[in-house]
């Protein structure tokens, strides 16, 4: 009978918690600033939803304010609010329209560059698509508003080819179209960093493998770099998912008046508006913590959708 033998196998005795944690103390220090600060400005002030419940009163502080008869009066009243309707359906436009056009142009951005042969143009092409990113959304907004007035920029172009000079500002027909053509301006170049990023750590052999096998570039496009960011559009897609109803309220603020107000109310605008301008705190609160609800809803959702469909890149 032939023996069997056994081969010793060696134990590598497992590594204590606090260990590994001094072995990379240098990581761990650096992420112990952003860390606290999300502690201390997103999670310590969760308490002040209470104040959505109770009728506040700054003297009193929150804890001190009497509660609300009944705890939900303040949700009643803004669903009531004969302007409810409207500033939710604005919310809802501005937020899907936006992320329709200011998401995947980004995506395609990042595609384009990467096709680029020429280091230098490329890195300066890069670079100019950046800039527009760090402008000043006051600054944004004064230029709009100067380019669009009867004497602007734009009028000029019109009246070149002997059009009517209009006043782009006034009313709500130009409001969205200047508001997504200026968000895709400022965020193309900076939404495409990711992208880049990660188009960097593509295995350059398939790309050979591809040249052998005579594929083109939408061909290798398609079944290289694409696949290879699939994991990072689905995951920023699931966060900006979240963002539907979080539009840019100071953007909205700047170019809003008297003509426009109609089509450019939202529930972060009329938040500032009852919460700062009219002092009803626990008014704005309620409504605030409503939009919150609503865009976790839609994060949840859409993770839950892409977990379905492709479990491997879900966020959880």
């Amino acid at each position: 009978m032939a023996r069997t033998s056994k081969k010793a196998v060696a134990v590598i005795p497992k590594k204590s918690f606090w260990t590994r944690a001094y072995r990379q103390k240098g990581l761990l220090l650096m992420a112990l600033i952003p860390v606290i600060f999300i502690f201390v400005f997103q999670y310590i002030p969760i308490y002040g939803i209470l104040i959505a419940f109770k009728n506040y009163k700054g003297s009193k502080g929150v804890w001190g304010s009497a509660w609300l008869q009944p705890f939900y009066q303040n949700f009643v009243t803004f669903f009531k609010n004969v302007e409810c309707g409207q500033i939710i359906w604005n919310t809802l436009k501005i937020g899907t329209l936006t992320l329709l056009f200011t998401f995947p142009l980004p995506i395609i951005y990042a595609l384009l560059i990467n096709e680029m042969r020429g280091k230098t143009y490329k890195k300066v092409v890069q670079t100019i698509s950046y800039i527009p990113h760090f402008i000043s959304v006051v600054v944004v907004c004064s230029m709009l508003h100067g380019f669009c007035s009867l004497n602007g920029f734009f009028n000029d172009i019109r009246a070149f080819f002997s059009l009517e000079r209009v006043n782009l500002n006034a009313g709500g027909t130009n409001f969205l179209i200047m508001y997504i053509l200026s968000a895709v301006w400022q965020g193309v170049g900076w939404g495409s960093i990711l992208y880049l990023s990660a188009l960097t750590n593509v295995d350059t052999s398939l790309y050979d493998v591809a040249n052998i096998d005579g594929a083109n570039r939408w061909q290798k496009m398609k079944n290289i770099a694409i696949p290879a960011i699939m994991p990072t559009i689905t995951i920023l897609l699931i966060m900006n998912t979240g963002n539907v109803l979080s539009s840019d309220y100071t953007k909205i603020l700047l170019m809003q008046n008297a003509t426009n107000r109609d089509a450019t109310e939202t529930i972060a605008t009329f938040v500032y508006q009852v919460g700062i301008q009219e002092g009803r705190f626990s008014y704005s609160t309620a409504i605030n913590l409503f939009q919150s609800v609503i865009c976790f809803i839609l994060v949840y959702g859409a993770n839950a959708i892409t977990r379905r469909l492709s479990p491997e890149n879900s966020m959880w």
